[in-house]
């Protein structure tokens, strides 16, 4: 297993876990980390997805499955911690994608 897929699923994992974790302060902290690192492993076609997906989630779609009876709260929490993963993600792609523009040399992501 390669340290990118490693890493996602550390970043998944965590928030599985901090979904039925109320009160830990460092969540967040922990959550935006790992998708920070998460980003930068982020090429090519799979950075429109990585954005899209965070916009979604955010946006409200996390709540979608609220609804289902005894589980929905815990989906809902799970994926509103996956949205945190996947938003900070999306600022790790975002900034190398810039950096590519600015620094000479630097590799494109593609």
């Amino acid at each position: 297993m390669s340290l990118d897929k490693i890493v996602w699923a550390v970043a998944a994992i965590a928030a599985i876990v901090f979904a039925f974790i109320s009160g830990f302060e460092w969540g967040g902290l922990i959550l935006a980390l790992l998708g920070l690192a998460s980003g930068f492993f982020i090429k090519g076609e799979h950075r429109r997805a990585v954005i899209l997906a965070a916009i979604f989630l955010i946006a409200g779609g996390a709540g979608a499955l609220g609804a289902i009876p005894a589980a929905g709260e815990y989906l809902t929490a799970i994926f509103t911690n996956y949205g945190a993963v996947l938003s900070a993600a999306s600022l790790m792609v975002i900034v190398m994608a810039t950096a590519e523009r600015l620094v000479p040399g630097m590799p494109s992501g593609e």
